[in-house]
């Protein structure tokens, strides 16, 4: 599918930082991006072709493009490197095969252990920290190591004995364990417990720890070292808070689902971390179901939907020690009792409350509200919610699936025509709808209500005839009148059993059999927008069908009464002239060619006369 097909889709997409991935019509990941704006981003390749060889193939092979969207660019960069890893999209090898991002080492296996910057993971029994995005980050990561802890920088072999320090220690940048009798074994041994503790976020634990040697300090008057102690201290809280969601050393093994429920359906986002990051997103939707229920927000539907869900999608998919979920289930401990079962360990569900879990949880569910948005769209989640509420106005006893509305156009009995035009499922079906031309309205013996029981009678008898289901609801233009000419014909067919409205134009109040007074709903209420939407539909398009009659009988009865001007010069004159008006303004130098001299001159002379 070329780019341009997506076009749609792309315009679609939010003005947020995030990750975007293009994907082959076989559903294959073929190239993941990240992007400050995801909008801006991707609708750039919509002018891309021809700036090089690989982008050309890209864009021969997208067939569709999806989105995850991030709070920031860093922690799009960090889960792009994540879903490149996983999924090892083809254009993305072609370019970065060898993307990787820094990690910290702390050599805990030396005997004064340092801070190094390294470019991967070692099963070595050191202790590692990261991936760190941008790699400037894990520089500084590691120069506050040496400000805040004092761990030495260099590369030397130490052993204690050296005469003096380096001047890394003058500056307040190293413990100097080199020299024992200024830095003994055990007080590195303590500075390095503090850095590891940093680079592993167990931040709560450090910043316990400075504080009470901050206090410890302050008690006996060093003050100096108070208040380096005290900075350390409100630097590692500005870090904690700074934290990375994507990316994360305490998030372990886990899943966490974000769930957007609505009207028209449902829709979730299952995160999948594994060692702290986030290496892979799966989206599930599921519709209202097929009998016209709808999908309410709830903790009880809720629940049920993730009760449902869960069984189906670990049913062959490996399951970690934990499941992050937005809400409880009704039965948690038999869900627990199935996963574990199933993984062969303890599995736990877990609603977190606060803090990093948490905020993966709140964006979960975004993304979970943009496939909910993506796959149903703005107009068609609104038109549900219309649905909905026009099935409680109006007591309907089944979900108005398909609405059937009628207008009558006509000026002073001239031309008149219907139109009759059908709503699906909050959609307009444009490929369902007729238009009828009003029979006997030569005589002008027929108004509104007599051209509306006969299109709406002519209507049903081909559903009869068909076989077809009838509507769940006719919406008739008009009002008392029109409604009852309507009902009328639906007597005399025997389906008076269908239900259908009448909307009036100007005070827009909805007429029913069943009452006296009209019901008047209120101004923006989603099924009064939804039925005025309808209605203002069907009146359009027989607008647009009556001017085309009209045009229609006003070209025939014009050019019909030239004499030599027949049927086939006609369609030439229209041709060569696009209108009556462009004929009647034509030279005869202009019209000999199309319709000869003579036919020319008739055409001249009928016109000079009028």
């Amino acid at each position: 599918m070329p780019i341009q097909e997506l076009k749609s889709r792309i315009d679609r997409l939010p003005e947020q930082p995030g990750v975007y991935l293009f994907a082959n019509a076989a559903g294959e990941t073929i190239y993941v991006g990240k992007a400050r704006s995801l909008r801006d981003r991707v609708r750039s390749y919509l002018g891309a072709r021809g700036t090089n060889a690989k982008t050309d193939a890209l864009l021969d092979e997208a067939a569709a493009v999806d989105v995850i969207v991030t709070d920031s660019v860093v922690e799009a960069l960090a889960l792009e490197n994540n879903l490149i890893k996983q999924r090892r999209p083809r254009f993305n090898i072609l370019l970065r095969d060898d993307k990787n991002y820094p990690f910290l080492q702390l050599t805990v296996t030396e005997e004064y252990p340092r801070v190094r910057v390294v470019r991967g993971v070692e099963r070595d029994g050191n202790v590692y920290a990261g991936p760190f995005m941008p790699a400037s980050l894990a520089r500084r990561t590691m120069g506050l190591t040496h400000r805040l802890f004092g761990i030495r920088s260099c590369n030397e072999e130490l052993n204690g004995r050296r005469p003096r320090p380096c001047l890394e220690y003058d500056i307040k940048r190293c413990l100097a364990p080199c020299v024992a009798s200024i830095c003994p074994p055990d007080q590195y041994r303590r500075a390095v417990e503090d850095a590891q503790l940093f680079l592993e976020g167990r931040t709560d634990e450090l910043v316990t720890h400075l504080r009470e040697r901050m206090t410890r300090a302050a008690m006996e008057e060093r003050f100096e070292q108070a208040a380096q102690l005290r900075d350390a201290m409100r630097t590692v809280e500005t870090l904690r808070d700074r934290q990375q969601k994507m990316a994360g050393v305490e998030l372990g093994d886990r899943d966490v689902w974000g769930v957007k429920l609505g009207t028209a359906g449902a829709a979730f986002q299952v995160f999948e971390v594994r060692r702290g990051r986030v290496v892979e997103r799966v989206t599930l939707i599921t519709e209202a179901d097929a009998a016209g229920g709808t999908l309410a927000e709830g903790g009880g539907a809720l629940a049920e939907l993730l009760e449902a869900a869960i069984p189906q999608f670990y049913e062959q998919r490996e399951i970690p020690p934990e499941i992050h979920v937005p809400a409880g289930l009704g039965e948690t401990e038999a869900a627990e009792a199935w996963l574990s079962g199933r993984a062969g360990r303890r599995v736990r569900l877990v609603v977190p409350q606060r803090g990093g879990k948490r905020a993966l949880l709140e964006l979960a569910a975004r993304n979970a509200s943009l496939a909910y948005e993506s796959r149903f769209n703005h107009e068609r989640v609104a038109n549900y919610d219309g649905l909905d509420l026009l099935r409680v106005a109006l007591n309907l006893p089944c979900f108005p699936r398909r609405i059937e509305c009628f207008d009558i156009s006509t000026i002073q009995g001239s031309e008149t025509v219907a139109s009759m035009v059908v709503c699906e499922d909050g959609r307009m079906a444009r490929s369902a709808y007729r238009k009828y031309r009003i029979r006997g309205e030569g005589s002008r013996f027929l108004d509104d209500f007599a051209a509306m029981g006969q299109v709406v009678q002519r209507r049903y008898r081909r559903v009869l005839e068909s076989g077809d289901d009838p509507p769940d609801l006719i919406v008739i233009d008009g009002g008392k009148g029109q409604l009852g000419a309507a009902y009328a014909a639906l007597e005399e067919l025997g389906l008076s059993n269908l239900v259908a409205v009448g909307l009036a134009k100007k005070e827009e109040l909805v007429y029913t059999r069943d009452r006296e007074e009209p019901l008047a709903l209120p101004a923006g209420n989603p099924a009064l927008r939804l039925l005025q939407m309808i209605r203002d539909e069907a009146h359009r398009f027989a607008v647009a069908f009556h001017r085309q009659s009209r045009r229609a009988r006003d070209l025939t009865s014009e050019l019909d009464a030239i004499p030599g001007i027949g049927p086939r010069r006609r369609r030439a004159l229209l041709a060569a002239f696009g209108s009556l008006a462009g004929v009647r303004r034509a030279s005869r130098e202009q019209l000999t060619p199309v319709i000869g001299a003579r036919a020319a001159d008739a055409v001249l002379a009928h016109f000079a006369g009028r």
